[in-house]
């Protein structure tokens, strides 16, 4: 027997394992349960089995029930059938035989750069980027689909589909237990001991899998996809932290999400190749070896090897009716939610300018506190200003630095305030670049140096020339900022399901700007509940940007990564969607309560104090306590 074959075995009853420790668990409990009750009075046994049962077994039953079950995420997509892409199809079928295994039931486009195999009910279905199909040739599409189907390959051993599924799913569910399951600490343990002993098995079926690629496809073409698939990844979670995510938080939404991304990767060729010469990030679960483990696998003779005889297809038969499934795909990926959807330009310049609002909103509100008075906007900064009133408050703020600094960050206040007041009255414009961060220029592409305004304004005694330079320019320090177009939203941190808010059922979400809190569904509904908050946090939330409560078959995701429900599920709930906003800037503080139950109690600005709590049924959405524990010690500091 190879060794490959002893490691798939060994993977295989490692998984099986699992079922057994989990078992041996409650085993215990239920033994030590029934000593107890054997030493205590026949009568008292009596009166205490149903409770103490309930307490301990059945307890600790359900929270292995809850750690153990997961519902597997299908991922927003557009079926593409053999008669919508005959090229596509055919390629896949000749990668099954070259792998040894059944072509899937169906292909799914999806909107991330990826190639995965997925198992739902039975059905095998092949999910596939787009952004793969849009910027990759035949022969790459080729190698990333062989190399996925081989993982199903019995070449290996017989004992190599099952070892593979079955990482998939530990990998899926361990993650996702939550740290306050009381079943959770030993299967963690197990599944740790479970990971060494998969880890021989997951090495070789990677580099089998590389082979049986190499050897259908090319080597070369799959050299090419194994450093080119990390590093599209990597672009595209730049493209939409950057361009993207921004105008999605502002209440806006481009028109063509997919033809942006083609562009940004044309135009920073260079992010590209450097992405190529890295080592991909390591993933706890990952089955991959790392990268130039798998290159130096490729023998000499596989490298030297031409590609297949056969003809490949143009990237753009492969799949003729690209761009239009580009729009497809588009809107069950990025759903509008409410938001407006606009041209590139002007979405990048609303989202900008949204940053800059936001990023004022926050300056002001701590500087009227530090100063003592209102100070709604750049009129009234630039008079604190003008009677120094600005740098006393400054030097409140930043205690401990040199006047230099203290003037740093004034010139950076009245610069942010400048541009905005500039922008808001139309004398200036944004101009973007594929290639680099936008800049603010005036309405006719010239440059404007509003750092040198900026400081020049911080000195009392050239401030009214400053002020007469923006009068002659048409910057009017009072204009509102632009009304209409998409309300802006907060961007979606983490969630936590089943908590109690000053005694109440409570759902939340943290956002970057605050807590928003929804009314808890009644207990033995946290699946339904998980699936309102996911939903909730894809449409948006913020102060003054209610989450619509419109019925929506949509499936998708949104940029903070939270996906939406899946397709056909309604999203309208009523009135118990509509909850209340917290911002971080009206709570003065948090402390924490100590004890059995933990909890933690928010000072509010206003007034009054609101105190939350954990359930034993309480749950989390991707990144949920994290999250929460990163908004307690950002409230509990300085700021």
């Amino acid at each position: 027997m190879s060794n490959g074959a002893r490691a798939a075995r060994a993977s295989a009853a490692a998984l099986a394992g699992f079922l057994v420790v989990a078992g041996l668990q409650l085993a215990v409990v239920l033994a030590v349960l029934w000593t107890v009750l054997s030493l205590l009075p026949s009568e008292l046994a009596l009166r205490a089995g149903v409770p103490l049962s309930i307490a301990t077994f059945g307890a600790l039953l359900y929270a292995t029930w809850r750690a153990l079950h997961t519902r597997v995420r299908v991922p927003a997509g557009v079926a593409v059938t053999r008669d919508d892409a005959p090229l596509l199809w055919d390629l896949i079928d000749k990668a099954s035989g070259a792998a040894g295994v059944r072509p899937p039931n169906g292909v799914t486009v999806v909107a991330e750069a990826t190639a995965v195999l997925g198992f739902v009910g039975g059905r095998r279905e092949l999910y596939l980027g787009l952004p793969l199909l849009m910027a990759w040739d035949a022969d790459r599409v080729r190698a990333v689909v062989t190399h996925e189907l081989a993982h199903g390959s019995p070449r290996l051993s017989r004992w190599a589909p099952v070892a593979y599924r079955g990482r998939l799913t530990i990998g899926r569910i361990v993650p996702r237990i939550s740290r306050r399951n009381p079943a959770g600490a030993v299967l963690r343990a197990y599944a740790g001991w479970y990971r060494k002993v998969d880890a021989p098995f997951s090495r070789e079926q990677e580099l089998a899998a590389d082979r049986i690629a190499a050897e259908h496809a090319g080597a070369e073409p799959t050299m090419a996809a194994l450093r080119d698939l990390p590093a599209l990844a990597g672009m595209q979670k730049m493209f939409h932290a950057e361009y993207v995510g921004p105008g999605w938080q502002a209440g806006f939404v481009p028109d063509d999400v997919f033809g942006g991304l083609l562009r940004v990767l044309a135009a920073r060729a260079g992010d590209l190749n450097r992405l190529r010469g890295q080592e991909p990030e390591v993933v706890t679960w990952d089955t991959h070896p790392p990268l130039a483990e798998r290159l130096a696998a490729l023998s000499p003779s596989e490298e030297s090897s031409p590609a297949p005889a056969e003809e490949a297809p143009a990237p753009e038969d492969l799949v003729p009716f690209l761009p239009k499934l580009g729009q497809a795909l588009q809107a069950v990926a990025f759903p509008p939610g409410g938001r407006t959807v606009v041209g590139w330009d002007e979405c990048l310049s609303v989202a900008r300018t949204s940053e800059m609002e936001r990023e004022a909103e926050a300056a002001l509100a701590t500087l009227s506190r530090a100063a003592g008075t209102p100070v709604a906007g750049p009129a009234q900064v630039l008079e604190l200003a003008e009677d120094e009133r600005l740098r006393t408050a400054a030097g409140t703020l930043f205690p401990g630095r040199s006047p230099e600094e203290t003037t740093e960050r004034i010139v950076d206040l009245l610069g942010l305030m400048l541009a905005l007041a500039a922008l808001r009255s139309g004398v200036v414009r944004w101009r973007h670049s594929w290639t680099g961060a936008a800049e603010v220029v005036g309405v006719d592409g010239a440059y404007l140096n509003l750092a040198e305004i900026a400081a020049a304004a911080a000195d009392p005694a050239s401030l009214a020339e400053v002020r007469a330079y923006l009068d002659k320019i048409g910057v009017d320090l009072a204009a509102a900022p632009a009304g209409g177009g998409g309300q802006a939203r907060a961007q979606v941190l983490g969630g936590l399901v089943n908590l109690s808010a000053d005694g109440a059922r409570t759902d939340l979400l943290i956002t970057d700007l605050g807590l928003y809190l929804v009314p808890g569904l009644p207990r033995g509904r946290a699946a339904e509940a998980k699936r309102r908050l996911t939903r909730i946090a894809a449409e948006g939330v913020g102060p003054g940007a209610p989450p619509s409560t419109s019925d929506s078959s949509s499936s998708g995701s949104s940029s903070s990564g939270l996906a939406s429900p899946p397709e056909g599920e309604s999203t309208s709930s009523g009135n118990s969607d509509i909850g209340r906003f917290v911002a971080f800037a009206d709570v003065a503080g948090v402390s924490t309560r100590p004890g059995r139950r933990r909890g933690w109690v928010l000072n509010l600005r206003a007034g009054g104090s609101m105190t939350v709590r954990p359930a034993f049924d309480s749950e989390e959405l991707p990144g949920g306590w994290s999250a929460w524990d990163d908004a307690v010690s950002f409230l509990t500091g300085t700021r």
